[in-house]
């Protein structure tokens, strides 16, 4: 878990992905529309990427287990939140008090 937290705490938006995610794909396109250049960790081509999505999984409640999006320092949530803070009108504002973009 430590690791996990280490790695979604490195920069303002940090995205766990599969490169065969559709979902992925679309929270990462969603998230850069906005400026946002998020770290994107694709944990089906690291090392230790089982490892994570178990830590995905059991310890953050991740089902499916990606997209995973940290925004802030903190988790997020998946797809689900991700998309609803957009409809919500509240995705832009908090990567903007993230610094992830600045208008």
């Amino acid at each position: 878990m430590d690791v996990l937290m280490i790695l979604g705490a490195a920069n303002s938006v940090v995205i766990f992905t599969k490169t065969s995610c559709c979902m992925s794909h679309s929270i990462k396109t969603l998230i850069s529309s906005f400026g946002a250049n998020p770290t994107i960790y694709e944990i089906d081509k690291l090392p230790n990427g089982k490892q994570i999505e178990k830590v995905l999984k059991t310890a953050l409640g991740c089902n499916p287990s990606v997209p995973a999006v940290f925004i802030g320092k903190e988790f997020v949530g998946g797809s689900n939140e991700i998309i609803s803070l957009n409809i919500q009108g509240k995705l832009k504002p908090l990567l903007i008090r993230a610094n992830a973009i600045w208008i």
